[in-house]
């Protein structure tokens, strides 16, 4: 009797001490999960915040866990180095064959009338990519819903400088374009510190001088130069030019500080405006755009309009791949690579000859853009 009463207390006893010590080791092995969980995210700071301390409190402990059910410490599996020089040169081929497939487009006169019409086009390819890779759930991006009353002054800017840079293509050659585009980093250094006073690093001032210098010699060799003798500008092609630029500019500024406050990336910002540029483009277009005649669309011009929405659908996904593959800083990198071809390729098919003046402004701004 002794014997069945001793064994009645030590075998409770015993199955307490047996739960204590499992629950410790399932807290003591999250606790290590998130440790690590922390310390590939943050090295340098691996204090718990409330939500993680409340996650290990709230975790039923009664039943065993493994690592397996934790968030994964490990990062993703890098793409291998094929994937990605096919998602380097789809990036790089689509962007130059889309300047360019747009130039011949804008190049029919009854053509370059109909921008807004072309812009809400590529706007309406731009969103629908997006939302597939939403769909599809490519990488980390996923949708963001943004009021359209906080978004609405944004499609305006950035409607505008889309139309102004496709105007800009259609009134100069694809040389004097590029060039001017390359102002897009000193404006937006000048608006951003217009608008918030930020400044930029003492190293960035003289690439930045570098640059517009080589555009402005660029621009005064050229407007001097014999017919025979010019990149290729005219009047108009200037005003949109610079114009495109400090719109772009301007967008760019403010999407920076947007981007913080509505808690988003680019691409979901994207998103969001693109199906709405679309359509303020398409209500704005019959009143501003002339339709083109119907001799005016030829096969060819028909197949070059749907390959520039199929080269902006490349360009969406391939650049959201290397971006996603590689980050920002060597997708940088290779921006600089395609400016550069853009510039070589313009120059090797123009059926002017360049002076010796403008090619110096053009290597000493590509020159500024490297540094």
């Amino acid at each position: 009797m002794d014997q069945r009463r001793l064994r009645v207390l030590v075998l409770p006893t015993a199955r307490e001490i047996f739960a204590q010590f499992h629950t410790l080791g399932s807290r003591f092995t999250r606790g290590i999960g998130l440790y690590r969980l922390r310390s590939s995210n943050s090295p340098e700071n691996t204090t718990w915040s409330d939500s993680e301390l409340k996650l290990l409190e709230e975790r039923n402990v009664s039943e065993p866990e493994s690592l397996e059910h934790l968030p994964s410490a490990e990062p993703r599996n890098p793409p291998s180095k094929l994937c990605l020089m096919l998602g380097i040169m789809t990036n790089i081929v689509s962007t130059i064959s889309i300047v360019f497939t747009n130039k011949y487009v804008f190049s029919h006169e009854g053509l370059r009338n109909c921008q807004l019409a072309f812009a809400a086009y590529h706007f309406m390819i731009t969103g629908l990519t997006l939302w597939a890779i939403t769909q599809l759930r490519c990488g980390d991006f996923v949708a963001k819903r943004i009021p359209i009353h906080r978004n609405f002054h944004l499609v305006t800017l950035t409607s505008t400088q889309v139309v102004l840079q496709n105007l800009s293509l259609a009134y100069s050659s694809v040389i004097f374009h590029q060039l001017v585009r390359l102002l897009l980093t000193p404006a937006t250094a000048f608006f951003s510190f217009l608008l918030y006073r930020a400044t930029i690093p003492r190293a960035s001032i003289i690439p930045l001088i570098i640059l517009c210098g080589g555009v402005g010699i660029t621009f005064y060799c050229d407007s001097h130069a014999p017919t025979d003798q010019a990149v290729g500008i005219s009047p108009e092609g200037i005003v949109f030019a610079f114009t495109g630029v400090l719109a772009s500019a301007l967008y760019t500024t403010l999407i920076g500080a947007y981007q913080k406050k509505l808690q988003v990336n680019s691409m979901q910002l994207l998103l969001n405006q693109a199906p709405m540029s679309a359509g303020f483009l398409v209500c704005l277009a019959p009143f501003i755009d002339s339709a083109p005649t119907a001799n005016l669309l030829s096969p060819s011009v028909c197949i070059a309009i749907f390959g520039s929405g199929l080269l902006a659908c490349l360009v969406n996904i391939s650049q959201f791949y290397v971006i996603n593959a590689v980050g920002p800083v060597s997708s940088t990198v290779i921006g600089h690579l395609k400016t550069c071809m853009i510039v070589a390729l313009g120059w090797y098919f123009s059926d002017r000859s360049i002076s010796m003046q403008s090619v110096i402004g053009i290597i000493m701004a590509l020159v500024g853009m490297s540094l």
